[in-house]
């Protein structure tokens, strides 16, 4: 029995639900919207096991048959608002609600994608750009500063191709940074911010699963791809020295799918941006 965890209305759950049904397994969706109430999960650790059960309205699964784990921990609406309590009141009940789940699923002896304490390493671009340069991938310039000075300095050093996002594992919209905003510059002395060199040449994004490397090739006029209507080309063949690496950067990270972003692979040195799949 497979464990599906999150909101229909997010696509990546909507779309996992729809796989398993046309691949015919069985699995059990945990609709956080209406946990606790209409599902409930009850369960006790000893030294040597889990023990414990998942109530839904379809019935009861026992965390002993469960053999797999998919889980998104994302912002939701939707859920009706408990009487008595305000708004900040509602979000932070919500949020023990995860917490709950996150620690039963870090400690589940099955594959669980992906497990919260395998995904810190997501919560810190700079944590990641360390990580990833140890396996011999190539990062951009970087600079990560709260002075204005120095990122216009920046600016002018990279022949004002840079771009900037945010230092935190929340997701943000990468943009190039123009002339026309450095007057808002002076806003990241209260608000660190990362910037980074453009690399020129063709974006790949690889997916490592176990030992398996895929490479899809990725075409879009905007700097974030995720953001713009974007052309994927799938199956673009991966460098022999990036197939080695970047399993290995995977399960350096502690994480069962690991999403990379090589971008301008050619002469050898390929450059790279990695994310979490959540």
């Amino acid at each position: 029995m497979i464990l599906v965890c999150g909101v229909l209305g997010d696509g990546m759950i909507e779309l996992m639900c729809a796989r398993l049904n046309h691949m015919g397994y069985p699995y059990l969706f945990l609709d956080e919207l209406r946990f606790p109430g209409e599902f409930n999960v009850m369960w006790s650790i000893s030294a040597k096991d889990i023990d414990g059960y998942i109530s839904s309205p379809s019935g009861r699964v026992e965390l002993a048959d469960i053999t797999g784990v998919y889980a998104r921990y994302v912002q939701y609406r939707g859920a009706t608002k408990r009487d008595g309590i305000s708004d900040r009141e509602d979000e932070l009940v919500k949020s023990e609600y995860q917490a709950s789940l996150m620690q039963l699923f870090d400690i589940m002896p099955c594959v669980v994608v992906n497990r919260v304490r395998a995904s810190v390493s997501n919560d810190s671009k700079p944590y990641q750009q360390l990580l990833v340069s140890t396996f011999g991938f190539h990062t951009p310039r970087t600079l990560i500063t709260t002075i204005a000075e120095e990122a216009r300095a920046f600016y002018e050093d990279c022949g004002k191709r840079i771009i900037y996002k945010s230092l935190s594992g929340i997701r943000s919209i990468v943009r190039r940074l123009e002339d026309a905003d450095l007057p808002r510059l002076e806003l990241v002395r209260n608000c660190p911010t990362q910037f980074q060199e453009v690399v020129e040449g063709v974006d790949v994004r690889v997916h490592t699963v176990g030992e398996e490397v895929i490479a899809t090739e990725l075409t879009s006029e905007a700097s974030d791809y995720r953001y713009a209507v974007s052309t994927a080309i799938p199956s673009r063949p991966v460098p022999s020295t990036c197939r080695t690496k970047c399993p290995r950067l995977a399960y350096a990270s502690r994480n069962q799918r690991v999403s990379q972003c090589l971008e301008s692979i050619f002469a050898g040195r390929p450059t790279i941006d990695i994310s979490v799949l959540k």
